[in-house]
């Protein structure tokens, strides 16, 4: 999105609020780069200066400075959010809430309220905005994801592809297997890759497949395996830091609840949901409804059945580009572009209208 808006209005100031785990090393070097929440003070004040001289304020994630925050008039706050889709329930809906306190609740919603317009790429992600943040539909921006714009760059695509191959030569010549799970509440005390890597390796080695793995941060450095024996087929990918990349080299996807799928759909590969702890997991962290007909590939519960499918299983296509269309159908490659000229016409507007005044 900055990219475009550089492309677009090169003279636009931008200034972005990072935290301190949060790499930089991508902008450029013309944006002005802060640490937000930190305890580096100049940083911090630096950022609630420019949280209250923008005029928009576009944000990926819950914050809960927001609760606090007080906008001017025409100021819009834009969520931006990190995912496409989603499997999991979050926001309001989050099952985790209702155990919260009434205070904690009510500082939830102040801060969902903040959203002037939340960006989507789907009719149906659109619905679970509104619900999650109880927002009414005016505050929907049919914008598409800029994050998917990425899917349908073939030069950026090559280029990155090349550098992989380049870091790994063994993968342009093996069948690539990702397995990316989502994050567990429980695993920081006790963390269990729940995949048989031995039978993966006795099984899908010879028949000439690689395994990545991608765990979350949280606890990449559990992976316990022994690197010999392993040598050619597993490969730990958990430190790279951009998983889509990732996606562009890898033949069968392997997740669970994480929101990669809707992403990877547009590679119109095939995918398998590892989903051995549904019930419990839909029980405590919350699943929403009837996210098992949705799903494009199949719920596997055991290392077993996931290597039988590999081998044998046959991929319905149809259902992938099905579940591609649902969710992206306003990502179609130029989304970044269309929130730029959301954001310029908003000026532009507001130029018109201190004119007038005038």
């Amino acid at each position: 999105m900055y990219e475009a808006l550089q492309k677009k209005s090169p003279k636009m100031p931008v200034i972005f609020l990072r935290k301190k785990t949060c790499p930089y090393t991508f902008f450029d070097t013309s944006a002005k780069v802060y640490e937000f929440e930190s305890v580096r003070f100049w940083h911090t004040l630096c950022g609630i200066y420019h949280l209250a001289t923008s005029k928009y304020v576009i944000v990926d994630n819950y914050y809960g400075f927001l609760a606090a925050a007080s906008f001017r008039p025409e100021v819009e706050c834009i969520q931006l959010w990190h995912a496409a889709g989603a499997f999991k329930t979050f926001g309001l809906r989050d099952a985790s809430v209702e155990h919260r306190s009434l205070r904690a609740r009510k500082r939830f919603l102040q801060v969902y309220r903040q959203f002037h317009k939340v960006v989507v790429g789907s009719e149906a992600m659109a619905h679970l905005f509104m619900q999650a943040f109880q927002l009414p539909e005016k505050a929907i921006l049919r914008t598409g994801v800029p994050r998917t714009d990425f899917f349908y760059d073939i030069k950026k695509q090559r280029s990155i592809k090349e550098e992989l191959y380049r870091q790994n030569p063994l993968l342009k010549h093996k069948r690539v297997i990702l397995y990316a799970p989502t994050y567990r509440d429980h695993e920081l005390e006790r963390f269990d890759l729940r995949l048989d890597i031995d039978r993966m390796y006795e099984e899908l080695a010879p028949l000439g497949f690689v395994l990545l793995m991608r765990l979350h941060p949280a606890v990449k450095n559990r992976l316990d395996y022994d690197q010999r024996r392993y040598a050619d087929f597993l490969f730990d990918y958990s430190d790279y830091p951009n998983v889509n990349d990732l996606l562009l080299v890898t033949d069968w996807l392997i997740t669970d609840y994480s929101s990669i799928p809707f992403e990877f759909c547009l590679l119109n590969k095939p995918m398998i949901f590892y989903m051995y702890d549904i019930e419990s997991y839909r029980r405590k962290r919350g699943l929403w409804e009837g996210i098992e007909e949705k799903l494009p590939g199949p719920i596997l519960f055991t290392t077993e059945q996931i290597i039988a499918y590999i081998r044998y299983g046959s991929v319905n296509f149809d259902a992938i580009r099905s579940f591609a269309e649902e969710w992206n159908c306003y990502s179609k490659g130029r989304s970044s572009e269309n929130l730029v000229d959301y954001l310029l016409a908003g000026l532009e507007i507001e130029k018109e209208v201190a004119a007038s005044r005038n």
